[in-house]
């Protein structure tokens, strides 16, 4: 890529990061996941130069140079070279979609560039060839077939809720931690997982916080006898002594969540009660549980910051 090289397109592109999951397992034999997104978004900025396919990325981002790569096949357009500007105050290793958020606004903008249209699906089906990934590409709250992409569909958009995300440091690769045969162990597991997901699905369509986190709090519980989390059970007891509607986890990854109403004096309140009472604590977040998606910088906004943008949202 040279610095002379003619500019043939620009774009920038936003995802959130999720505070783990509200539910992963297998039923009828098939992997899920459905997500958590949260309000911290993952942004690229792809500036496409006439070139012959090569992408300059962040040199700690092999997997967004990874998915640049693909999107110019995916496009046809091996004429283009992409020069990649990433930022995120998503925490590496801990289960909040650092990666998927990263590759997912990395294909998005780098296909905007392109004058190209993605759907969510596709942007989806384009991660899941880089590794497993959370759905957080996916408008609202989205259930998925995380490892293989057999299945993909948005269950609808999730009721005013808050999560306070703990972290009690360490990481986990998580790349590694999917490379590992567990289905013998998910399927011991379905009944379990079906219930959770039965709770979510009917959480979402009524618009209860309630139903959303007991079912979330099913699949955390299930969940330790695949990636034992030593703090739960005293997360459990904390959030049923703050008036929470339930606990989630990161199921491949560190975090624990505390999900709440959407209350933000009661989760302020949380947070400080969490510093007092829960040991090893070492980072919280205190978010809103948002609708999942991609959004694009709109070209004819007057201002193309991140912040003052007119943004518009993929279809799935």
């Amino acid at each position: 890529m040279t610095q002379t090289a003619s500019i043939i397109g620009k774009a920038t592109a936003r995802v959130p990061g999720s505070c783990g999951e509200l539910a992963q397992g297998m039923v009828g034999g098939a992997y899920f996941l459905v997500t958590c997104p949260i309000d911290l978004y993952s942004t690229a900025t792809a500036t496409l130069y006439e070139g012959r396919g090569s992408v300059d990325a962040p040199p700690d981002a092999p997997k967004s140079r990874r998915a640049a790569e693909l999107t110019l096949a995916r496009c046809g357009r091996r004429d283009a070279d992409v020069r990649l500007m990433l930022s995120s105050p998503l925490p590496r290793g801990k289960g909040m979609a650092s990666s998927t958020a990263d590759v997912s606004a990395t294909i998005a903008a780098t296909a905007d560039a392109l004058r190209a249209e993605l759907p969510a699906e596709q942007i989806a089906q384009l991660a899941l060839q880089i590794e497993p990934s959370d759905g957080v590409m996916l408008p609202g709250i989205a259930m998925l077939d995380h490892k293989k992409g057999s299945s993909i569909r948005t269950l609808g958009a999730p009721p005013p809720m808050r999560v306070v995300a703990l972290d009690f440091g360490g990481n986990i690769d998580t790349l590694a931690f999917n490379g590992v045969n567990r289905d013998s162990a998910l399927k011991s597991m379905e009944a379990e997982f079906s219930d959770a997901l039965a709770l979510i699905e009917q959480g979402i369509r009524d618009g209860s916080a309630s139903d959303i986190g007991a079912g979330a709090t099913l699949s955390a519980i299930a969940n330790q006898r695949l990636l034992y989390k030593p703090q739960l059970d005293a997360a459990l007891r904390l959030a049923e002594g703050l008036g929470a509607v339930g606990v989630n986890a990161a199921h491949s990854g560190t975090v624990l969540g505390i999900l709440f109403e959407d209350d933000a004096d009661l989760t302020e309140y949380a947070v400080s009660h969490v510093w007092e009472n829960l040991l090893g604590i070492r980072q919280i977040y205190n978010r809103r549980i948002v609708s999942g998606g991609v959004v694009l910088v709109d070209a004819d906004a007057p201002d193309t910051s991140v912040e003052a943008s007119l943004w518009r949202r993929l279809r799935l």
